[in-house]
């Protein structure tokens, strides 16, 4: 470790701390290739990203509680790989992060599990407040748009940029990756209030539309449904729950003995409500 280095993690540092007592690494945050989500950071959002990150926490399991804190980034770098190309046929780029811990007798198992490679995969939190379509070109965040992520249009691929990053929020820990390449996931939202993980929250969110659906179905019927899912297309967690919550209470208030019937059942899916 140089002293460059030390010096730099000082600079977050009570007190001086000496090379004995500090245990570094470094970790790919994220990367501008399409992601299982069929989404990937433009390039002004990794610049903005590798600036935002420099001295924010990390964490496990995005569990924002102070005794979770483990690590802290006191460095960036934005770089370029000019021998492999992303999905979409531009030079693979990623946002490579050094962390630094400090050697305890708590973490000494942290410790021994990242440089063991058990510790790797991370996934960071942060607030982007455009979604653009890679198609049309249109922020999803404020225009809703009728192409679906992973589907061909003529011989363009739909997915969705990410850009404009307002916040860098943490980076965690995580099992599971969803930005194949770079070994990450991520976290954004559209708005400073609305913070979500779409590698871990999209799973919740379609049972939550699955409720949707069905209560709406079973208080209205088959066009309540579909305006239901139409409108919860473009929900966030947050508002998804009110929705489930404004049709539970339409069905409590109902004096018609309603009969829970399979979703197999039904003759639409969710797919019929996707606007394409």
């Amino acid at each position: 470790m140089t002293q460059e280095t030390i010096d730099k993690i000082n600079l977050f540092t009570r007190r001086p701390m000496s090379e004995e007592e500090i245990f570094t690494f470094s970790v790919i945050l994220c990367d501008n290739d399409i992601d299982r989500d069929g989404e990937c950071f433009s390039d002004n959002a990794l610049a903005q990203l590798a600036e935002k990150f420099v001295g924010k926490t990390g964490i496990s399991d995005h569990n924002p509680t102070a005794s979770n804190q483990n690590a802290r980034i006191f460095e960036t770098e934005l770089v370029t790989d000019d021998t492999r190309l992303t999905k979409y046929g531009v030079p693979y780029k990623y946002l490579k992060a050094s962390a630094y811990m400090v050697r305890t007798a708590e973490n000494a198992t942290l410790i021994a599990e990242i440089d063991g490679g058990i510790k790797k995969e991370v996934s960071i939190s942060c607030s982007a407040s455009k979604k653009i379509c890679s198609v049309c070109g249109c922020n999803k965040s404020a225009v809703r748009c009728q192409h679906v992520k992973s589907q061909k249009y003529g011989n363009k691929l739909c997915y969705t940029v990410l850009d404009d990053v307002t916040d860098a929020y943490e980076w965690s820990f995580v099992a599971i990756p969803a930005q194949v390449n770079a070994g990450v996931t991520k976290r954004f939202c559209s708005g400073d209030n609305d913070v979500f993980s779409s590698g871990e929250v999209s799973v919740a969110d379609e049972e939550i539309k699955r409720d949707i659906r069905k209560f709406a179905f079973f208080t209205g019927g088959k066009q309540t449904a579909e305006r239901a899912m139409v409108s919860a297309e473009f929900m966030n967690t947050s508002q998804l729950i009110e929705l489930k919550k404004s049709f539970e209470e339409r069905m409590r208030n109902t004096e018609t003995e309603v009969q829970i019937i399979p979703e197999e059942d039904f003759n639409f899916s969710a797919e019929d409500f996707s606007v394409r």
